[in-house]
């Protein structure tokens, strides 16, 4: 598995704040949430359970404050469980037409 970081410094672009990502070809059960802002990271998740099989590569310098890491992780996961019923909710409306 290769991760590419992308500086960010010299261009202004706007990015939301979390991302969903997959690799369903190399490791179908797994999930990754990318956090764009400082601190930035990459939370490697089990599809079913967002707190099942979790670790988080900083992209940035990993925060000292435990609650700064706390909120991004609270955040994170309030994001993956949004993403999930909203996908549930696009398939259930292509299927009723």
């Amino acid at each position: 598995m290769y991760i590419f970081v992308v500086s960010f410094y010299k261009t202004t672009i706007m990015l939301p704040k979390f991302l969903l990502a997959d690799n369903s070809q190399e490791l179908p059960d797994t999930l990754f949430i990318i956090h764009t802002k400082d601190p930035r990271c990459i939370i490697e998740c089990d599809v079913e359970d967002f707190n099942s099989s979790q670790t988080v590569y900083w992209l940035d310098e990993e925060p000292k404050e435990q609650e700064i890491i706390e909120d991004v992780m609270d955040e994170a996961e309030t994001f993956y469980n949004d993403e999930l019923e909203s996908q549930e909710d696009l398939y259930d409306e292509e299927f009723e037409d």
